[in-house]
């Protein structure tokens, strides 16, 4: 690709598509928005690291903690990866445990401790994800499969006394779109409250987009730590990470938990971050986005009714995924019954008349306020044409 702007994207050869990318979430007033673009040029003209605290760090600070009850401080990074990396630390730190329990199919960024899938038995050792992964990091981390609440249970059973913490997406966006069952998180945050776990919420991609508030808002569970970035970052790269004060205070300085970072906090990221938060609460942005949304669903499970094809569709706010294959998907698992080599075709035909959806079926798409009526009137016209060509 060689630009962007609003709701489309140029490839260098001088396509245009509509995008439902939008920078893996964090465009979510469109590409090079005016309020952005101003704010990390005005930005620049005073330079564009200090290697000190600055005013604009300050400010971002005050806005998460308003907007996420849950985080009494937080602390900035560079990635979300930096973000989930610091908060397993903080965790091991303040519970002097060792252990993790993660989810199959939730994402968390390239750390070791976190890149495992479930092993040959559902508690068993957890098998790396990549290469290069020590055995004796993959040893200390139980993946299991997402919504399973005894499976949960028994782990905390059978390991007790070791766990330090839990991390999850609370809305997996990482292997397709899928939620969270009915009693699932509220029973999460009842083992790690009795067990003396800590709760890791990851929303590097949900958090300011689902809601003002992230997920935590809308399923009305408090984390101990959250993960943050994409969105307060405005396009560039951002973290952050925050939670219970008595657990931040374990950070260095004033705590023995090591974590820093040359560009961490950086005037740039935070002014073009800053702008996109308060512009997309200036025009009231999630109920623009659930419009959009409500739209784009409405075309296209006509378009998946007229195809007569076993599509799962989901979708929350501006978030959504069409799975080829028959619900419910629930998790990892289930998600993986989805046809490829169908989407694959589906993915092309959309492409080759000028939409861009990601191209895998394990990732989320993303609507904008950029995006107009016309757009997802177009939008689904083309997914129309696409599923009936299949």
């Amino acid at each position: 690709m060689a630009r962007a702007k609003g709701a489309k994207i140029w490839d260098v050869d001088g396509n245009e598509y509509i995008d439902y990318v939008g920078s893996w979430g964090p465009a979510i007033l469109g590409h090079a928005p005016e309020v952005v673009v101003d704010a990390v040029r005005d930005a620049a003209t005073r330079g564009l690291s200090y290697g000190t605290p600055n005013p604009l760090e300050v400010e971002m600070a005050e806005l998460i903690c308003n907007w996420m009850p849950s985080i009494e401080k937080v602390r900035m990074v560079n990635s979300g990866t930096e973000a989930t990396m610091s908060c397993i630390r903080l965790a091991r730190a303040f519970t002097r445990r060792d252990k993790i329990i993660k989810f199959d199919g939730c994402y968390h960024g390239h750390v070791d401790a976190l890149l495992v899938r479930t092993g040959s038995g559902a508690l068993t050792h957890g098998q790396p994800s990549s290469a290069g992964i020590p055995t004796a990091f993959v040893d200390l981390t139980i993946s299991l499969p997402f919504n399973d609440v005894e499976l949960l249970r028994r782990a905390f059973r059978e390991n007790k006394n070791e766990i330090a913490v839990v991390i999850l997406e609370p809305i997996p966006a990482n292997a397709g779109l899928y939620f969270p069952g009915e009693k699932f998180l509220s029973v999460l945050r009842e083992e790690c409250t009795r067990h003396g776990a800590l709760l890791i919420f990851d929303e590097v991609i949900t958090g300011f987009r689902v809601a003002r508030g992230g997920a935590q808002e809308i399923y009305r569970i408090k984390p101990d730590l959250t993960a943050l970035g994409k969105i307060i970052g405005g396009g560039l790269p951002v973290g952050a990470f925050g939670g219970r004060a008595e657990i931040m205070d374990q950070l260095s300085p004033d705590g023995p938990v090591y974590q820093a970072g040359t560009l961490s906090g950086n005037p740039l990221a935070l002014a073009t971050g800053l702008a996109q938060l308060r512009e997309l609460e200036r025009i009231n942005g999630w109920n623009l986005l659930e419009e959009s949304g409500a739209q784009f669903e409405h075309l296209a499970l006509k378009a998946i009714k007229d195809a007569k094809i076993d599509i799962t569709f989901h979708r929350l706010g501006s978030m959504f995924c069409l799975f080829f294959a028959p619900g419910p998907i629930v998790d990892l698992a289930s998600a993986q019954r989805s046809d490829l080599e169908m989407f694959t075709g589906f993915f092309h035909a959309c492409l080759n008349h000028g939409v861009y959806f990601a191209p895998s079926q394990f990732e989320a798409g993303f609507i904008s306020t950029a995006h107009t009526p016309e757009d997802i009137e177009r939008t689904g016209e083309m997914v129309r044409k696409a599923l009936k060509a299949l």
